[in-house]
Order: structure tokens, then C-alpha cells, then sequence
């Protein structure tokens, strides 16, 4: 079966709140559903990986035929110009958000999901709809706390 994943992320300043936006889709059963949540602090390119992330981690079977669409060239890019391999081999050494992206390729290796390169803010329906829950979401008064970044970053200035 195949199904469908849009994702987007949303963040007012870069560290500042943000939030992601997911809708699934099942094109043949005429399925779909959305999905955000917003944190305190964060960046955008992490809320851009982890709506893929949360997405993934939300599929019950591996057999499905998966295909993620996504604006952000920092995702996109990473799987579909195999920059991720580099990074596995440099033991994720200076690599920007590792603990998403140690989440990320067991995902990526269990559901094996193609990654699709959208424009953002240029129309497409199903990426401006997550735009919109991801905006909805860093807006929120229910802001989570994004532990990792907050952690690293206040240990940063010590």
C-alpha cells in the first residue's frame, strides 16, 4: 500500500519556538490525517527532520511503499545526495542534530521511504497545509521542550 507523508517545519527565530506540520495519506482507501506540536526552543531544520521522524515512527508495517514529501532541502538532500553515508562513516562528527539523525536512519532503514524535494510557499496544497499546522503549532501555548537543543545550547555557554 502505498502511502503518502508530507512534512513541514516552522520556527520564529532560528533558535526560537517552532513546530512541525504532518500530514499521511492512504491515496486508496481515501485515508488521511494530520498531525503537530510545538517547542519552546528550537530550530527550523530540526523541526524539519523531525516531522519525518515522528511521521515514521507513527507507520505500523514496513511492507508499505513509502514516499515523504518534504521542503527542506537539509532532509532531502541528506538521503537523496547521500550525505547521510558521509556522516555514518565520520561517526556523525560534526554533524548538526546527530540525536535526530541517529533516530532518523533506523526509521529510514526500516521503512525504506523515498524522499521527494517540494517547493515551499509555491502552492503545493498538501506542503502549505503543513505549513500552516507547523506555524499553528510554534504559536501554541502547549510549547514542549526540545531537551536535547535546549540542553546542548545552555551548555554551549560554559
Amino acid at each position: 500500500m502505498r502511502i503518502e507523508i508530507y512534512t513541514d517545519g516552522a520556527c520564529s527565530g532560528n533558535p526560537g519556538k517552532g513546530g512541525y506540520g504532518i500530514l499521511m495519506k492512504v491515496p486508496e482507501k481515501n485515508y488521511q490525517k494530520t498531525f503537530s506540536k510545538g517547542f519552546r526552543k528550537t530550530t527550523n531544520n530540526r523541526m524539519e527532520l523531525l516531522a519525518v521522524i515522528t511521521a515514521l515512527e507513527k507507520l505500523k508495517s514496513t511492507e508499505n511503499d513509502i514516499h515523504v514529501f518534504t521542503d527542506s532541502k537539509y532532509v532531502s538532500d541528506a538521503i537523496n545526495q547521500n550525505w547521510i553515508e558521509g556522516w555514518i562513516k565520520r561517526s556523525w562528527k560534526n554533524v548538526k542534530n546527530p540525536d535526530l539523525w541517529k533516530r532518523f536512519i533506523v526509521l529510514f532503514n526500516q521503512h525504506q521511504p523515498k524522499m521527494h524535494w517540494v517547493k515551499g510557499h509555491a502552492g503545493h496544497f498538501e506542503n502549505e497545509l503543513c505549513d500552516k499546522l507547523a506555524v499553528a503549532a510554534a504559536n501554541s501555548t502547549n510549547l514542549e521542550i526540545d531537551s536535547y537543543f535546549e540542553n546542548v545550547d545552555s551548555n554551549s555557554l560554559f
